[in-house]
Parts: structure tokens; C-alpha cells; sequence
């Protein structure tokens, strides 16, 4: 009797990511566009996204209080981030961010963005990163401060 061979994530497709819609998202930031975005295929360059994404996630987090990025105690560091592309975006297009939080535990948070063009229905892009908040000076994990946790308790969307 022979014995089934393990799985592996190498071994079975995983499901195509797909363009989300707009109520998929608790709250939209606007991002510009700029020239310098486009690469030489006349489309803004990939990397480009993940600097959106960090401008979206740490933007809402200062408006509401939560991240003083000069002298707050407690930093974010990005430990993962991924992003599936579906439909270009270009300057002048204007961009807007989609954000969610999809977990929230001790001392992380793994927020989901979609990026749309300007009043589409559907991202042109979705992805997501995970902050691991640290002590600024010791760079050793420390439990979310409230200011936070209630920050992005506005980004969870009912299950």
C-alpha cells in the first residue's frame, strides 16, 4: 500500500486573486498621482503601489491620533506585504485606497488595501501588509497602545 504524497503549497494551484469592489472597505484615503510614477511603459511602476500603501495605512493613522511618526513610543515595521495588479493605473489618474484590517493581534496588524482609479467600481489593485509594532528605541515587539486599537477598530468590517 503506497502512501499519498504530501501536499505542498507547490503542488496545487491556489485560487486566482480577483479584483475587489468598493464594499469590500471600511474608509478611502485619496492618493495623487504623480509624473514621476509612470515607468517607461507608461503605467505606474509597481513598486509605486507598496508606497501607496504605506501612505494610506500610516496617513489614517495620524489623522486619528493613533502614530506620532517623530516622538511616538511605538513604531510600525512592515514584516510582509504583497500585491496582485488587475487593471493599470497612470498619471494623472487620481488613485483612491481602500483600507481594511483583517487581523489584529498583540503587538500586529495586518492591514488589506484596494487601490481604484477614481470612482471605479473595481481595485485595480488589492494587497496587503502586516505591521509589527515595536518600541522605537528597542525594537522589541509591545502590545498595540489604545489610541491604536481604537484606530483601527474603525477599519474592521463585520464578518
Amino acid at each position: 500500500m503506497s502512501a499519498e504524497p504530501a501536499s505542498s503549497p507547490l503542488s496545487a494551484p491556489a485560487a486566482r486573486p480577483a479584483p475587489e469592489p468598493r464594499s469590500a472597505y471600511a474608509v478611502f484615503r485619496p492618493i495623487a498621482t504623480r509624473w514621476s510614477d509612470n515607468d517607461i511603459y507608461g503605467h505606474v511602476n509597481n513598486v509605486v503601489y507598496y508606497a501607496w500603501f504605506d501612505t494610506a495605512v500610516n496617513g489614517f493613522l495620524i489623522d486619528q491620533g493613533a502614530l506620532d511618526i517623530h516622538a511616538g513610543e511605538t513604531i510600525g515595521l512592515v514584516i510582509e506585504t504583497r500585491c496582485n495588479y488587475f487593471a493599470p493605473l497612470a498619471f494623472p489618474q487620481e488613485v483612491e485606497a481602500g483600507l481594511r484590517v483583517a487581523h489584529v493581534g498583540t503587538s500586529s496588524v495586518r492591514y488589506e488595501v484596494g487601490l481604484f482609479a477614481r470612482g471605479e467600481a473595481l481595485s485595480a489593485a488589492c494587497g496587503h501588509f502586516v505591521h509589527v509594532y515595536v518600541d522605537r528605541q528597542e525594537r522589541r515587539p509591545r502590545p498595540l497602545p489604545q489610541a491604536l486599537r481604537r484606530a483601527v477598530a474603525q477599519l474592521a468590517l463585520p464578518r
